[in-house]
């Protein structure tokens, strides 16, 4: 009866959140970074078509990345310049939508001048504040992410200066969820890392009387 309570609380409390969530459609050529000053790793995303993200505001980090063609004969990976874009989560979706980059040039041209536009599932602009990093403080992208804040420039968010801090607890229990690779567990360490601390700790509470059941 215990076990059925905590998974019956724990499937309601993941649907409340998405319920009310907004989808992040991610392109095949859009590597994210950062989240909202919390390091993402490729291999969650892998496969993922979005990230559900709660209301409010978020920050990404993200590149570009393109095959496209150097000459007439010649092709060529570009990689752009990390792109930080701030923006207010409030509708069902929003899709980055990106220039046509088919040549290094126009690589090149985005990186001096980018042109990102976010949209919603109607098509509206969503309102949003677009920088880069700077090309020095590109080593460790999560502290690089939490000086920038600190520095107030053009898509500083001062709360992500600071990333939330696991608690002793939330420490314990997130390994047994980052070493399952099954696309459930995966998009449950993605929910995990996005929501607020109020939820995680729920969340850890759930899972503690999960593992004493």
């Amino acid at each position: 009866m215990k076990l059925r309570m905590v998974i019956t609380g724990l499937i309601a409390m993941l649907i409340a959140a998405t319920s009310q969530a907004t989808t992040l459609k991610l392109s095949t050529d859009i590597d994210l970074l950062v989240l909202d000053g919390h390091k993402i790793s490729g291999s969650l995303l892998r496969g993922a078509e979005g990230l559900e993200l709660e209301r409010g505001e978020h920050q990404l980090l993200f590149r570009v990345e393109r095959t496209v063609s150097r000459n007439a004969q010649d092709t060529v990976n570009w990689i752009s310049v990390p792109q930080i874009v701030t923006f207010t989560a409030r509708t069902k979706s929003v899709i980055i939508q990106l220039p046509a980059l088919q040549t290094l040039r126009d690589g090149k041209l985005f990186d001096k001048k980018p042109q990102i536009t976010l949209v919603d599932e109607h098509g509206a602009e969503v309102s949003s504040k677009h920088d880069t990093l700077h090309p020095q403080a590109q080593g460790n992208l999560e502290q690089a992410m939490v000086q920038y804040n600190l520095e107030g420039h053009a898509a500083s968010v001062q709360r992500f200066a600071q990333p939330l801090r696991r608690t002793s607890q939330a420490a314990s229990v997130e390994p047994d969820i980052t070493n399952h690779q099954h696309p459930a567990e995966r998009m449950l360490r993605l929910w995990y890392l996005q929501v607020d601390s109020a939820t995680r700790q729920r969340f850890v509470m759930l899972m503690n009387a999960l593992h004493t059941s």
